[in-house]
């Protein structure tokens, strides 16, 4: 399970929710990274508003920049520890 940001309907900040998710195993040339870090930036809080040039489908989430450890490989993934 892991915890995750997200929000079902656009709105400000009330409309975010943290989650527990199942996290599947990463598929064929996938890598699966424990987070330790993301960022949040202005085109995350557009899209939780729905202003952004893109339209999110919901539920959606944020953080898209994050730092962390590689946990897991697909198959065919090469060059990853």
């Amino acid at each position: 399970m892991a915890r995750v940001v997200r929000f079902h309907s656009h709105g400000g900040p009330e409309v975010l929710r943290i989650e527990e998710i199942e996290v599947p195993s990463p598929g064929p040339g996938e890598v699966r990274i424990r987070v330790r870090a993301l960022g949040l930036n202005r085109a995350e809080a557009s899209m939780r508003n729905g202003t952004y040039i893109e339209t999110p489908s919901l539920p959606s989430g944020l953080g898209l920049e994050a730092a962390g450890f590689v946990e897991a490989i697909g198959e065919g993934v090469a060059g990853f520890a």
